[in-house]
């Protein structure tokens, strides 16, 4: 189903937070990027950031770009209340978020981008910035067979701009997040150890990460009852649950209940079906209808599943 998500305040704004692998270390080395400590938990620019003993209060230290604990404090506490403990629970992805808009700012300050406010100021940057590849008629006709049922069965012609912003849109949040994923090579970023420590535990107990940290291979659908996809989808799921209980985890995730997961793994459209491997990085992700045999084969290419 084609649904506007609600998104949180600035929450994740430019980017889809990656994802988590088993085995994290608890032994911290000065050598070592929080990539090799927390593979897949940041989305882009921390990845190549090294933890370290900062001063009092200090979270984060990346060229002349300083963040306090006090601004994250703050966020939350301006909040919503019915937010404030989710927002704790998710403190570091706020940190995140907090960290690429500043740099991505910083960019396009440097670049000449002073009209609007900041968010102006960063839209219009990565509007000049991105190159973006035209949508192709081959990826319309793709994405319309495996999500017309949402449309009840209308013709391609009639759908064919809600698809086409969608896909652009796919195009541009995929060129930001590759645009980001340099920022953190060219500037070194330094993170508060004792702080990190604290708050990726707070960040891990969730009900997706619970299962893709088990060592099994994983399967996550997002969606909602009563989107058609979603329901028809119901009775695969639950016979790959029942096939492969021993081989793979399964696990359906209301994205209406769950909306911080929703926007943390970029969840613009439902049913989504994304597969982790055995240390829970995303390996695929598929949009629409996907049939078991389908499901079956694609894990089987993947590695995911051995069949006997």
């Amino acid at each position: 189903m084609f649904n506007h998500i609600p998104r949180i305040a600035l929450l994740f704004l430019f980017v889809s937070i990656g994802f988590l692998s088993s085995g994290l270390s608890s032994v911290l080395a000065a050598d070592k990027t929080f990539e090799d400590l927390y593979p897949g938990l940041a989305s882009g620019a921390l990845k190549a950031a090294t933890l370290a003993t900062l001063p009092q209060g200090t979270l984060l230290i990346a060229g002349d770009l300083v963040i306090k604990e006090s601004e994250i404090t703050k966020m939350i506490r301006l909040s919503e209340r019915a937010v404030r403990k989710q927002l704790t629970q998710n403190a570091f992805f706020l940190l995140e978020n907090m960290v690429i808009k500043r740099m991505l700012f910083q960019e396009a300050s440097r670049a000449g981008f002073k009209e609007g406010d900041e968010d102006r100021v960063i839209m219009d940057f990565l509007s000049k910035e991105m190159k973006i590849a035209a949508v192709s008629e081959e990826e319309l006709g793709y994405l319309y067979n495996r999500t017309k049922e949402m449309f009840g069965g209308a013709p391609l012609e009639e759908v064919r701009g809600m698809l086409k912003e969608y896909l652009a849109g796919q195009k541009r949040e995929e060129a930001v997040r590759q645009y980001i994923l340099t920022l953190g090579k060219r500037t070194p970023i330094r993170i508060n150890e004792v702080w990190v420590k604290k708050y990726t535990r707070l960040a891990l107990d969730n009900p997706v990460d619970r299962v893709r940290l088990s060592g099994k291979p994983t399967l996550v659908e997002f969606g909602a009852p009563g989107c058609p996809p979603c329901d028809m989808m119901k009775p695969v799921l639950a016979n790959l649950k029942k096939k492969f209980s021993k081989k793979l985890n399964v696990l359906f995730v209301h994205v209406g209940k769950e909306q911080f997961l929703g926007n943390r793994f970029g969840i613009q459209v439902i049913p989504v079906q994304v597969f982790f491997d055995k240390k829970g990085l995303e390996v695929f992700r598929h949009t629409g209808f996907f049939s078991q045999a389908e499901i079956e084969n694609k894990m089987t290419q993947l590695g995911l599943l051995v069949q006997k």
